[in-house]
């Protein structure tokens, strides 16, 4: 009888199946600290336990992109290891904050299947649930990804297509951010004066730094998570492939381009949401990362005074400045396009 784990292939998954992915994390205040050193995020409330106490948090929480990661490394084993590419996300909500010393745990179930008309993949789709040790939702998320069939001969699963959410309401965001209080929030300390109601729709906003990835960066980057897809570190078979180099975990992507938001979105302190995201093309070592931004959406939120919401799209480039804001190229992305995410953040009143 097999030891090791081969991954699952495209032709293994049936609808329904509830996955139980091994090894919970507890998250502690060393993987923040390397997070930091590893993307530079400099979000107030995050970094500064004694800006969130002042604020009404019990102390500093984990950001909610590298509890993301962390609940989205537990399913690459059964999910994604023999994957070709991680194609997108919806639905995602952030629903507890977590803390140092939270130990986080994943459950999955598949919601879709269709195979691809060259019969060589198909793209499953899961709905992950990540939990802490008390067993309080932290993070529920639907994404859906191409992988690989080991026999290309294998009759394909029956299909369906799930329906995904656009994007989410604001009513239903908020679930992971205590009552704070914004009388209390430092501009000086979190540095920027702009809050909800100096946005509007519309707005544009050149994140103006850029970011040059390093090999071992992105590798001790998906390491951190415990994320094992062979693309992002096998040279050996990743340099015989299509690409001939190993390919820099998308989340990785997200997390820089979050960071670099900071200059001109600082006091959007937490992700609340991921409405959608798509990763249009691939990132090596050695590129650089900008980003921008567009308003889509200023909201206050049902039943709270203290912090409302910013419905973002965050545009990710690898070796092109953002000052003209690049897009699209006719019908299709700017070639420079690497990265365009939905996500709501909350911002104080």
């Amino acid at each position: 009888m097999p030891k090791t784990n081969p991954g699952r292939y495209f032709e293994d998954f049936r609808l329904g199946d509830r996955l139980v992915h091994a090894t919970p994390r507890t998250v502690t205040t060393g993987d923040a600290a390397l997070y930091t050193a590893l993307y530079g995020t400099r979000f107030v409330v995050q970094s500064s336990d004694a800006f969130a106490k002042a604020i009404g948090y019990p102390k500093s929480p984990i950001d909610d992109l590298l509890v993301f990661h962390v609940v989205f490394g537990k399913t690459v084993p059964d999910v994604s290891l023999n994957a070709v590419a991680n194609l997108g996300y919806a639905g995602c909500r952030f629903l507890s904050p977590v803390y140092p010393g939270d130990t986080l745990a994943t459950v999955s179930e598949v919601i879709g299947l269709k195979e691809n008309s060259n019969g060589k993949t198909g793209v499953v789709y899961v709905r992950s649930v990540g939990t802490n040790q008390h067993g309080d939702d932290v993070l529920d998320y639907v994404r859906w990804v191409m992988v690989r069939k080991r026999d290309e001969a294998a009759p394909a699963p029956p299909e369906h297509v799930p329906a995904l959410p656009k994007a989410l309401e604001a009513d239903q965001l908020g679930d992971a951010c205590p009552l704070i209080d914004p009388e209390a929030w430092d501009t000086a300390l979190s540095g920027q004066r702009h809050r909800l109601s100096d946005y509007v729709v519309g707005e544009c906003i050149d994140h103006v730094d850029g970011m040059t990835v390093e090999e071992a960066e992105h590798m001790l980057a998906t390491r951190l998570y415990q994320n094992t897809a062979k693309v992002h570190f096998n040279q050996f078979t990743e340099g015989q492939g299509r690409f001939g180099r190993r390919l820099i975990y998308g989340g990785h992507v997200i997390s820089l381009a979050r960071s670099l938001s900071f200059n001109g979105l600082a006091n959007a302190f937490q992700v609340a949401a991921i409405n959608g995201g798509r990763h249009v093309a691939p990132l090596f070592a050695g590129n650089t990362v900008f980003a921008w931004s567009q308003i889509l959406a200023v909201e206050e939120l049902p039943g709270r005074d203290d912090v409302g919401a910013l419905r973002i799209r965050t545009i990710a480039t690898k070796d092109r400045p953002c000052a003209d804001y690049p897009l699209k190229a006719g019908d299709d992305y700017d070639p420079s396009v690497i990265l365009d995410l939905d996500y709501w953040a909350l911002i104080p009143r």
